[in-house]
């Protein structure tokens, strides 16, 4: 890791890997990105429809002061999300 990365962190990557949890046949990874010292709600949802796996990226405005947080809230919110649009999200 390079010291401006160190230093300053880099805004672009989510903070470490995610690890998936499904939901209705979908897998949700929350990926909360750093930004300013809290933490931004934000992930993918995946589900394989034809052999084909699609991905809908979800960003929210939130910021929590906390990346378990912030996880958490992007599961609640992309159950409702789901529940909500269906596989309608990937149109």
């Amino acid at each position: 890791m390079g010291l401006f990365n160190w230093l300053f962190g880099d805004k672009d990557k989510p903070s470490k890997q995610a690890e998936p949890t499904e939901y209705k046949g979908f897998l949700i990874y929350p990926e909360p990105k750093s930004e300013g010292g809290q933490f931004r709600i934000s992930g993918r949802i995946c589900k394989e429809i034809d052999g084909e796996v699609q991905t809908h990226s979800f960003i929210r405005s939130d910021l929590l002061p906390s990346e378990a947080g912030a996880a958490e809230l992007m599961l609640k919110k992309s159950h409702l999300f789901i529940d909500q649009m269906g596989e309608r999200m990937f149109s």
